[in-house]
């Protein structure tokens, strides 16, 4: 199945590439989520505005991206939410509510697409999220969750 990739996917490719991924893969999980759109003539004409909108948001040079990761590990990110019993949360963190977090402690603003939770943050604690600045330049933050 042919695609043209509408959002970055890890190890698929940037915004704007055409890829060629299995049916399933691309008729059941990237184009329900939106990470993806049918490759077709017409839809070859809209590649060139992709990428006019990813290189107007993306962080530009990888010095740029680095100096983002070092103000990144210098923040204290503290996320206030509602618990239940033995400090579970109701719900998830999402990657939305830690994108806020950051700008809330007078970090940059990031885009919610370029951060990763390895697995879904629960539980009140002290937790590692990674975020993607660049494509050789990712950044480690210690989100504190705490009862709200």
């Amino acid at each position: 199945m042919k695609l043209i990739l509408t959002q970055q996917v890890t190890g698929l490719g940037e915004p704007g590439d055409v890829i060629e991924v299995r049916d399933g893969y691309g008729r059941n999980y990237l184009v329900p989520r939106g990470f993806a759109i049918l490759w077709t003539r017409g839809a070859e004409k809209q590649i060139e505005s992709i990428k006019k909108a990813r290189s107007a948001r993306e962080i530009a040079t990888v010095e740029h991206a680095k100096e983002i990761a070092g103000r990144l590990q210098s923040l204290k990110v503290v996320l206030r939410t509602r618990t239940g019993s033995n400090g579970r949360l109701f719900g998830a963190v999402t990657a939305a509510d830690i994108a806020a977090a950051v700008q809330a402690a007078d970090g940059p603003e990031l885009d919610k697409r370029r951060i990763e939770i390895g697995n879904p943050i629960k539980t009140v604690g002290t937790h590692r999220v990674s975020v993607r600045l660049h494509p050789e330049v990712s950044a480690s933050i210690d989100v504190d969750v705490l009862e709200g």
